[in-house]
């Protein structure tokens, strides 16, 4: 039995879901965002809440059910407030810099690193050495977080590098004489 699944989501004011078959539509402040479930669950919207019911009792039914209903959650959630993280750049002459929809990084290379912000995705760069990277989409979010941390990622001696804020670099002592 599916603790997460049992619960249905609630939907906050001003935010409304219709479903097509298997298909979750979620309207809100923030935009428009669609989810497609497996045919192992059954998705109704009701009493202003959306749930989500297994089919059967299989392994993998219980197993979508759980996701699911996250998932719908996870719609709801971007609609409403969104999805954010925030990454930090370590090392002397690294710096961000927002120009137009290009992310501007200065990472030590011999050349300037120019990164394209997708649709849908808000870049901004506070300070020069943080970055917030915003939006509806859960999985984009952390995706664009992820290329652009992948430039310079953090390494263990001197932390140097792109990392997020909440993370910790496990620190190596280096060679001894």
């Amino acid at each position: 039995m599916s603790r997460i699944g049992k619960k249905p989501v609630e939907l906050p004011s001003g935010v409304s879901a219709s479903v097509s078959g298997q298909t979750i539509e979620v309207k809100g402040p923030k935009g428009t965002r669609t989810f497609t479930a497996t045919d192992d669950v059954t998705i109704a919207v009701e009493d202003n809440a959306v749930a989500v019911t297994p089919r059967g009792k299989s392994k993998r039914a219980r197993q979508q059910w759980g996701m699911s209903r996250t998932m719908v959650d996870n719609l709801v959630q971007g609609v409403t407030e969104g999805f954010k993280k925030e990454l930090e750049i370590n090392g002397v002459g690294y710096r961000a810099a927002m120009q137009g929809n290009v992310l501007k990084l200065n990472l030590g290379y011999s050349h300037e690193v120019n990164f394209t912000v997708p649709d849908g995705i808000t870049v901004t760069a506070p300070k020069q050495n943080q970055i917030v990277v915003e939006g509806a989409d859960q999985q984009l979010v952390g995706q664009v977080a992820a290329n652009i941390r992948e430039w310079r990622p953090p390494e263990p001696y001197k932390g140097k590098g792109i990392k997020y804020a909440d993370e910790y670099i496990f620190r190596k002592e280096g060679k001894r004489k």
